[in-house]
């Protein structure tokens, strides 16, 4: 047990309910508007406990996604031995695999949004409804795009822009191998994600590191075939991954099923029937946020299709800066889990004041990390593309593109972060439209333009990229100050 002060309040966490300043604010009167709130605070509540609170939340997230991305780069890096060919088998694997997990990924921001409801208003027994009625979901939509992704794993990835055999070939085996673990990590997600809604994200933190280092072990010892094991190159990453994925959900479930968390998981006779209500509500969330998802995905193989023309050395490059830029995205996602949970939280006990108090702390932390990865980027960028690779074409030019990715990263951290407030105020339509105009037609279509018309090359995608996240940070930052989001209603 953790116990915390603050002027005049206490307050502790346990194993069953992590507790937070909100838990000592007074229940609203349920007159919730759009308009701007004051920023003073509610009477015995901090700055320095609502900062105790993002940060307790974000932490395990930060620790948990990084070690994620870590893992995934770790992979790049071990597969770049083989020869770029293999860098880029594995990168077009990347948006195929990303499209098929759009159906249940959007189904968990509308359960971490109702579950985060739930709990700020003090019904428990509707938040586990939502868990139970997450896993029903996910299970049927992952199961049916795993089998779609196997059978249709070659015609993907010749679709994306196979080049050449070796690099059709060697797609093909990764994504078929990690369709056969699909079930086991779309449920691990739903676990996750209802976890993150009560703000319970330690446990998630636990299992995802297990995870990793069974993949990374597995990794090392199936690509090469290190101590007697069989010399499996690209498949032997991909069966890590899996492996490493099957133990985060065994321990993601044991979690659950243990019955001394906020959440509980029981497998009594009929707790799986479908509740049409429930659903109608992830639903209600969820569809805007799969149809986001869509439209992302939509631009990215867009735009991944129209690097991919440039040859296989410049798309292992474009693979690396964007694995890279991946890594930064952990640290505005962490934060916007702590968005996400709270501003839920708060919106469902009727304290619109302690929402928007919530995310603009959380933005500023969020702001002080991205100015740090910003001048690690600008300043080290060769360096960190020198783990990948030892070409020198791929060196200096994925230096530059660094650059580029420096200079959104204090834009992109607010972006994350506000749309996770968003989310958590079940406001997943503003995100869609956003989402549309500036992933499936901004970048893409720069893009093109750049690439074809002036010759800019792999510089030009990425001018494209920036454009795409400078406008999309821009757009979030209205609709947040517009205070729509505060009167989002959830069934």
């Amino acid at each position: 047990m953790a116990k915390f002060e603050g002027e005049g309040v206490a307050f502790k966490e346990t194993a069953q309910h992590v507790q937070l300043a909100l838990d000592f604010v007074a229940e609203g009167d349920g007159s919730i508007t759009g308009e701007r709130v004051s920023r003073i605070l509610p009477q015995g509540i901090t700055s320095r406990m609502l900062y105790s609170d993002v940060v307790r939340i974000a932490w395990p997230s930060l620790i948990e996604l990084t070690l994620t991305q870590l893992t995934s780069m770790v992979d790049l890096m071990m597969v770049g031995r083989l020869g770029p060919w293999a860098i880029t088998a594995v990168g077009l694997t990347v948006q195929p695999k990303f499209l098929l997990m759009t159906m249940f990924v959007a189904m968990n921001v509308g359960a971490t949004a109702l579950v985060a409801r739930y709990r700020g208003a003090g019904e428990p027994d509707k938040a586990n409804d939502i868990l139970r009625q997450g896993l029903l979901l996910s299970f049927v939509l992952s199961l049916l795009a795993s089998v779609l992704g196997y059978v249709y794993a070659e015609p993907l990835i010749r679709f994306m822009g196979a080049a050449d055999p070796e690099t059709l070939a060697g797609g093909t085996i990764y994504l078929q191998i990690q369709m056969i673990g699909f079930v086991a990590m779309a449920l691990t997600s739903t676990i996750t994600a209802t976890l993150r809604g009560v703000g319970n994200t330690r446990v998630a933190m636990i299992y995802n590191l297990v995870s990793n280092v069974v993949n990374v072990i597995l990794n090392y010892l199936l690509i090469n075939g290190h101590f007697g094991f069989p010399r499996l190159e690209l498949p032997g990453a991909s069966l890590a991954t899996i492996i490493g994925q099957g133990v985060a959900f065994a321990l993601a479930l044991r979690v659950v099923l243990r019955g001394d968390h906020y959440l509980k998981l029981s497998f009594r006779k009929g707790c799986f029937k479908p509740k049409w209500h429930h659903l109608s509500s992830i639903f209600d969330i969820g569809i805007p946020a799969l149809m986001e998802q869509l439209v992302m995905r939509a631009g990215m193989i867009v735009y991944a299709k129209t690097v991919a023309s440039l040859g296989t050395v410049v798309y292992a490059t474009h693979q690396i800066a964007m694995n890279i830029q991946a890594m930064s995205f952990m640290t505005g996602q962490a934060f916007a889990v702590s968005a996400t949970s709270l501003v839920g939280q708060s919106l469902g006990k009727k304290r619109p004041d302690m929402a928007e108090s919530y995310s603009n702390h959380t933005r500023r932390l969020g702001m002080i990390i991205s100015l740090v990865l910003a001048g690690t980027f600008f300043f080290f960028g060769r360096q960190i593309v020198m783990l990948y690779s030892d070409d020198p074409e791929i060196i200096a030019q994925g230096a530059r593109i660094l650059k580029l990715v420096a200079i959104i990263q204090p834009f992109q951290s607010s972006q994350f972060i506000l749309a996770g407030a968003l989310r958590g105020a079940g406001d997943t339509r503003a995100t869609a439209v956003i989402t549309f105009l500036t992933v499936l037609l901004v970048r893409p279509g720069l893009a093109l333009v750049t690439i074809n018309c002036f010759g800019w090359g792999l510089d030009g995608a990425w001018v494209a990229l920036v454009a795409d996240q400078l406008l999309r940070s821009f757009l979030v930052l209205i609709r947040y100050n517009s205070g729509k989001w505060k009167i989002s209603r959830v069934k």
